[in-house]
């Protein structure tokens, strides 16, 4: 059902804790597992480095490595893509490229509330995502 599952992560409590459903799915489904996770570059900002943990280069690499080793342990091959640009549209993007059946995410709830919907990623996947979004409360 779901050949290409796409997890994008990034060092939130959300997306650790959606790693369980995650799990299940790619195991009942035998889907493929993309790993996906964006450098942040705010948008005008293109020259300099933004400050934050999701900017560093080196933080991300890490956080790949370290979430697909995670997924190892649980018998499952995850391959790793990383990304530059705004998060909600990269991700899109590469579940677009990847023909992704399912993208998984985890929601710190941000988006729920009229200030905070059109500024939440999870919100603008859910709009602009070309397969179904499954969001991990």
């Amino acid at each position: 059902m779901f050949k290409t599952v796409l997890f994008p992560i990034d060092q939130s409590r959300e997306a650790r804790e959606a790693v369980e459903v995650v799990i299940d799915i790619v195991q009942k489904y035998d889907s493929r597992l993309i790993l996906l996770s964006v450098v942040e570059k705010p948008p005008g900002e293109e020259e300099s480095q933004p400050s934050g943990a999701m900017s560093s280069v080196n933080a991300v690499a890490e956080l790949l490595k370290n979430a697909q080793q995670l997924f190892s342990s649980k018998g499952i091959e995850a391959e790793i893509i990383e990304r530059e640009g705004m998060p909600a549209f990269m991700i899109c993007d590469v579940a677009d490229e990847i023909d992704a059946g399912l993208i998984i995410m985890g929601c710190r709830g941000m988006g729920l509330s009229e200030e905070g919907a059109a500024e939440s990623v999870t919100n603008r996947v859910i709009n602009l995502s070309p397969c179904p979004v499954l969001i991990v409360p």
